[in-house]
């Protein structure tokens, strides 16, 4: 059995890796939003230009799966988008039902004027951290990922009925 990092007795939430990761999160919201602000746009409409940008979604089903956003209020920030020029819907040729989002040539301008504005940002929060513990933070960070998407993927599994016989 792997070692057992958290006890009930002692499990405090402020200690959970959960809420780290949250808490993390949260403040880099805090400190993008103001920025992208200035620039006329929203950290979610940032995220949906950048998962277009590296490919990593197609649809508003990716990423409101993915991030976890509702997928009417996401539909409403691609609309958004869309009005300002930055993202196209194009119908999938396989299944006329699916609609496909692709960032235009100013969507990807607006990607690359934005990306050095986060980069600084990182880069400020990260500045008391060497490129070992930079590199050490990425891993663990995937690593726990991966963990949680094993984790997911073990409790969707049906019960093996075999396996409760003796």
């Amino acid at each position: 059995m792997s070692e057992r990092h958290y006890q009930v007795e002692t499990y405090e939430a402020r200690n959970s890796v959960g809420y780290l990761v949250k808490r993390t999160y949260a403040l880099m919201l805090d400190g993008l939003e103001p920025a992208f602000a200035e620039h006329g746009f929203t950290y979610m409409q940032y995220v949906v230009l950048m998962q277009l940008r590296s490919g990593a979604a197609l649809n508003v089903r990716d990423i409101s799966h993915e991030f976890r956003h509702d997928s009417g209020a996401l539909t409403r920030v691609v609309d958004q988008l869309a009005e300002r020029g930055l993202v196209e819907r194009q119908r999938c040729a396989q299944d006329r039902r699916k609609v496909d989002l692709h960032l235009t040539a100013a969507g990807l301008k607006t990607c690359e004027q934005l990306i050095p504005m986060v980069v600084d940002t990182l880069n400020r929060a990260l500045a008391d951290f060497s490129r070992p513990e930079f590199e050490e933070l990425i891993r663990l960070l995937g690593k726990f990922i991966g963990g949680m998407q094993a984790e997911l993927a073990r409790a969707a599994r049906p019960p093996d009925p075999a396996a409760g016989v003796a």
